[in-house]
């Protein structure tokens, strides 16, 4: 069995993922992984087959989507010769994180196509929402990398075809500890601004990662470093908390370590907001904009912060088994109908 597996390089959650699913997923099959996008700064740990330029998300640095960053980051002809040139007949089917130039060649090529990702949950009416639902970006969601079948990840199993998080072996391997800083990842803004305002709350220290940080500094109580995988790991494991952004990985990880959790989603990035709805259904705390106000609500949550716990994680072999099922055309884990309508 030959299976092309296609991530989405944006953000550090599909790549995250793709550590988890890849290898159980190599112990049935002979896979080769794609990779696209422009704007990540993490590796899946093993080969990577094949590079395209994709579709990413750009910030602004003030915590907001660059919507014409992203617009002028666009290249349709190349996104076409991607998809043309990538020859998908030659596997059996393909796995895809979101990814739209592996989801596009197996759509145009009649190939199987298996979502994995987060997004994917978003094809259920019974995930969460903000209350301001965006009907052109929900259109984005369900046709940015279209699928034959489905397996959704979330916080909770909202719908028949959606699992719990899934949980790297790294942050499994922690031994979680409450120590006296805070983490923070809030990769939409710049680290200069974030050091100013975090270092203004003198309770905790703060230990602030960025994408845009090329080497380490010491601010008073705040230091920045730049984004590594076990310089960040060994800061999640001995804080008192977390605060970032409202990406799916991060805040699913955050809750499985026990840590108490303050999250700010990306302005103008729905999947966020919607997370942000569920979290808060959950209990949790969430701030959606950082102004004069922050620091008071920031003092509040260090003093009174409580933390979010999973109620589950899945079982990767169960999940590998679901995939190829579904990859094989027994969709007993996914309503077809269901997946059909909102397709």
């Amino acid at each position: 069995m030959r299976i092309l597996y296609g991530i989405q390089g944006t953000g550090h959650g599909h790549i995250s993922r793709a550590r988890v699913v890849l290898p159980k997923l190599r112990e049935y099959a002979e896979v080769d992984v794609l990779i696209s996008g422009y704007n990540y700064n993490m590796s899946i740990d093993g080969p990577v087959d094949f590079t395209a330029r994709g579709l990413s998300l750009t910030y602004d640095h003030r915590g907001s989507v660059d919507l014409l960053g992203t617009a002028l980051g666009l290249n349709p002809v190349r996104f076409i010769q991607d998809i043309q040139k990538l020859k998908v007949e030659d596997y059996d089917f393909v796995v895809n994180d979101f990814e739209p130039v592996t989801a596009w060649a197996a759509k145009k090529a009649g190939v199987p196509c298996v979502a994995i990702s987060h997004q994917a949950s978003f094809l259920s009416e019974k995930v969460p929402r903000t209350d301001k639902r965006s009907p052109v970006a929900e259109q984005v969601m369900k046709h940015f990398a279209p699928c034959t079948a489905a397996v959704g990840s979330h916080y909770l199993r909202y719908d028949d075809f959606i699992e719990p998080p899934i949980i790297r072996h790294q942050i499994r391997d922690l031994n979680p500890l409450q120590g006296e800083h805070v983490t923070v990842y809030l990769p939409a803004f710049d680290h200069e601004t974030l050091a100013s305002i975090f270092g203004s709350v003198k309770e905790v220290n703060w230990e602030i990662f960025s994408p845009s940080c090329r080497s380490a500094y010491q601010k008073h109580n705040v230091r920045v470093n730049p984004v590594g995988k076990e310089s960040f790991l060994k800061s999640i494991e001995h804080c008192l908390g977390i605060v970032s952004a409202t990406g799916f990985e991060t805040s699913s990880e955050a809750m499985y370590l026990g840590k108490k959790f303050l999250t700010v989603p990306i302005r103008k990035q729905y999947e966020q907001l919607c997370n942000a709805a569920a979290l808060k259904q959950l209990g949790g705390e969430v701030v959606y904009r950082i102004d004069q106000t922050f620091s008071k609500k920031l003092t509040d949550w260090v003093k009174n912060g409580k933390a979010l716990y999973l109620p589950e994680i899945s079982d990767e072999e169960a999940l590998v088994q679901k995939i190829i099922k579904a990859g094989n055309g027994e969709h007993e884990n996914v309503d077809e109908f269901k997946l059909e309508q909102a397709l």
